[in-house]
């Protein structure tokens, strides 16, 4: 007991000296700096939040995909000191929102920012029309305690970016370690083994990321944040920037490791994407002259190894937000992320296809791939329908598959009054069917959901193409890791029993949210009654077609 005692005693010390040290100049610093996790938890503890302190604490959260915490403290912004807040402030509550599923309020944000009508409910049905393909998605499994992303093909293994070397330094930014660079085999059903960390000539104490290879594996382009430090403009700190640098194979060796020459200390150059006959590279970068934050570009690689200059591709690709993460298929169509154009929320994908020299205004994929939160890193492998792509969610990029598929939707895959519009969410669900709910820390399916699941079975066998996303819940008791597994094992529960009564498990997907999506207020452990809490243990129908 006196061991419990003199441990509780030192956290309660320690605690009020970390208190007594918060100021909002420690605070401000950190946020110059770019250490966004530390800035939010000083911030946080600030008492009287003014108007620059809301604004730093929800663009701490929103730049570490806290999207709970962004909205909320985006929220209160909007509450308290709307009418003397910069229009940047509201790009990201409403995309904040879109992360939350709260597409309503995020449609009068945006609405207001664009200074036009923004629907996502009307974009939605409008591309389930028009898009030229659908996505059947999955999550592949994943190293939990690491964010993965950014897939490539490197003849007949994966290459991509990972967190998971806890030998490297800690990136202030998310508190995680270094990226680096990994190679791995992928087995059919997603498994990636014989995990690689590439050699400490292309790996080193820095961020490596966003691999592309020439069509013999010989010649490999990646990232690399800068060693030296520039001034940030306006800001008395220093920053480094992310370069493209390129790499030659030689006897079994990667060597001849050099920046390209339009990279730059002063901007960044970033997300290599080689065409396929290697005579172009696409990119990403904030140099002179972009239309927004990050821009596409590409250059041509000439036959003696030159480059010729980067061309931006110009506002049928860009816009004045954020675009990034590029590649480009053999059929000459350029995939790639924005957050500036119409969508889904945050970095949606889109496609854009070259004709006559230049590409036609890019087309979000749709929300059969796109989600509220960022998507990114979207690529296709040669020669097949499916490919991989990258997805945020809970904070954690993680990796996913896809198969692509011809649009074919010349009727709707069920009758208009069986479906109905989530009034919290925007999202279509099925009419009459209500959410089931789960027993306090369980994922067992309970006789009353039951009754419900069979009509979910009954509808969707009266409508044999009819696909749902079942999405599950958790309450704000335990930590938001144990909330995001329990509510995958609700969601999983969910979906087995409906294939157990006889439907193909395609036409399911399952999702758990954690505790990031309540229906009321309970945000917090002890704050609310057990029945409040137990409104937001459940699991939701979404209809995806």
């Amino acid at each position: 007991m006196r061991k419990l005692y003199t441990t509780l005693l030192a956290t309660v010390i320690g605690l009020t000296a970390f208190a007594q040290n918060v100021s909002v100049g420690k605070a401000d610093q950190l946020f110059k700096e770019r250490a966004y996790m530390d800035a939010a938890e000083m911030y946080r503890l600030i008492s009287n939040k003014d108007q620059h302190v809301l604004q730093n604490l929800a663009d701490s959260y929103f730049y570490t995909h806290r999207m709970m915490s962004a909205e909320g403290n985006y929220r209160e912004l909007f509450n308290r000191f709307d009418g003397n807040i910069a229009p940047e402030y509201r790009f990201r509550y409403g995309h904040a929102l879109r992360a939350m599923g709260k597409n309503r309020e995020a449609d009068e944000v945006l609405s207001e920012y664009y200074n036009q009508e923004i629907n996502l409910r009307k974009l939605a049905q409008e591309l389930d029309t028009i898009a030229p393909h659908t996505f059947k998605v999955r999550q592949l499994a994943s190293n939990s305690s690491s964010s993965d992303f950014g897939i490539t093909y490197m003849g007949d293994r994966v290459v991509f970016a990972s967190t998971r070397n806890e030998n490297r330094p800690l990136y202030l930014w998310n508190k995680k370690p270094y990226l680096d660079l990994y190679s791995g085999e992928m087995s059919a059903d997603g498994e990636i083994s014989d995990i690689q960390l590439f050699p400490g000539e292309i790996n080193t104490d820095t961020h490596e990321s966003s691999a592309t290879f020439n069509a013999d594996q010989t010649v490999m382009f990646f990232n690399r944040t800068n060693s030296e430090r520039v001034k940030a403009e306006d800001e008395n700190i220093r920053v480094a920037h992310i370069s493209i640098y390129r790499a030659e194979k030689v006897n079994g060796e990667w060597t001849n490791i050099e920046r390209v020459p339009f990279a730059s200390d002063s901007y960044s150059t970033e997300h290599p994407a080689l065409s396929p006959d290697g005579s172009k590279l696409y990119f990403a970068s904030d140099m002179p002259g972009s239309l927004g934050s990050f821009d596409i570009y590409v250059v041509d690689i000439n036959a003696d190894g030159s480059y010729g200059e980067p061309r931006n591709l110009g506002p049928a690709i860009n816009s004045e937000h954020r675009e990034q993460f590029p590649f480009i298929s053999s059929e000459d169509v350029l995939y790639y992320s924005s957050n500036g154009k119409t969508g889904f929320g945050n970095l949606d994908i889109f496609r854009a296809e070259l004709k006559n020299g230049s590409f036609e205004e890019a087309q979000n994929l749709g929300g059969t791939v796109n989600s509220g939160s960022d998507d990114f890193a979207f690529v296709i492998k040669p020669g097949e329908d499916k490919g991989h792509f990258t997805s945020v969610n809970n904070g954690t990029e993680n990796l996913y598959s896809f198969v692509r598929e011809e649009n074919k939707r010349p009727e709707p895959v069920v009758a208009v009054e069986l479906t109905e519009e989530n009034e919290v969410t925007g999202a279509q669900q099925l009419r009459d069917v209500s959410n089931i709910y789960f027993d306090f820390d369980k994922s067992e399916i309970l006789p009353q959901a039951e009754v419900v699941l069979d009509r979910v079975v009954k509808i969707m066998k009266d409508y044999p193409r009819l696909e749902l996303e079942i999405g599950s819940h958790s309450d704000a008791r335990g930590s938001d890791k144990y909330n995001m597994d329990l509510s995958e094992r609700r969601a999983a529960a969910t979906l087995e029993y409906i294939v157990s009564q006889g439907i193909d498990r395609s036409r399911l997907s399952s999702k758990g949210y954690g505790e990031s999506m309540p229906l009321n207020d309970c945000t917090e452990p002890d704050m609310c009654t057990e029945e409040q809490y137990a409104k937001n243990r459940r699991s939701e129908f979404k209809v995806m077609n």
